[in-house]
């Protein structure tokens, strides 16, 4: 005897929702990663006012070092204006901590989020943790996935961007 298609749709719907559980949400932003082209720079947020050009690296897993970063990007908004700097903080290696939604800047990195401040993750990096953990790391929704951590530095450099190492 067959069951009853409610009982069919509600046993799927219980199964969508029991894998969606097991499935961490991912960063946001993989259109980056996933559109990536060295030689044609691209950006989460639109800034075409922007006059100033930084990026910070972050690659040491030290929340001080952190907080510093965050300090650096916001005396940056503060003194320029914002939308008149773009700001560009890109962590790899023990530095990808930073990004991670349990990290203890997760609400900075939002608020700076939310004035145009972008957050790269290194997908090589997050590929090592994959190995170690059996899955990809949970970022931050604000954080942006770009192939390489260094890779983004050196494209971001070579476009004339000034480059801070808190």
């Amino acid at each position: 005897m067959r069951a009853p298609p409610w009982t069919r749709r509600a046993a799927a719907a219980a199964l969508a929702a029991g894998l969606a559980l097991a499935a961490p949400a991912q960063a946001e932003h993989w259109e980056l990663q996933k559109n990536w082209n060295y030689d044609k720079l691209a950006f989460i947020h639109d800034l075409p006012f922007a006059e100033k050009n930084v990026v910070l690296q972050v690659s040491q897993g030290d929340p001080a070092r952190w907080e510093l970063a965050l300090n650096n990007a916001s005396n940056l908004l503060e003194y320029w204006g914002q939308g008149k700097v773009r700001i560009v903080l890109v962590a790899y290696g023990p530095g990808l901590k930073m990004l991670l939604a349990d990290s203890p800047v997760a609400k900075r990195i939002q608020g700076l989020d939310a004035e145009d401040v972008e957050f790269d993750a290194c997908h090589q990096t997050m590929l090592g943790m994959q190995r170690k953990t059996g899955k990809l790391p949970v970022l931050v929704p604000q954080a942006a996935v770009v192939p390489g951590g260094l890779v983004r530095l050196m494209q971001l450099q070579e476009a004339h961007f000034d480059y801070v190492k808190p």
